[in-house]
């Protein structure tokens, strides 16, 4: 692969991490939970080999409760 192939495969990357990033806010958001630190890892994209991760960061003891709590409700199937 050359250069310019990696360099619009790394992009395309890129964008599909920005648009999953977009996702979970809204989705978060949805339910209630503000993850303020929710971004794209840009170190993991660099390299010849990027692995694309998101990092959803730190929250405080009332966010991570909200999250729970959603998380439990989803999975005893109710929608909230």
């Amino acid at each position: 692969m050359t250069t310019t192939e990696r360099r619009r495969v790394a992009a395309g990357r890129v964008r599909e991490a920005e648009e999953l990033v977009a996702r979970l806010r809204g989705g978060f958001a949805g339910i209630g939970v503000v993850l303020p630190s929710l971004r794209i890892d840009p170190v993991s994209f660099a390299g010849d080999d990027p692995v694309g991760l998101l990092d959803l960061g730190r929250c405080n003891l009332d966010t991570a409760l909200r999250l729970s709590q959603a998380l439990e409700e989803k999975g005893a199937g109710h929608d909230g």
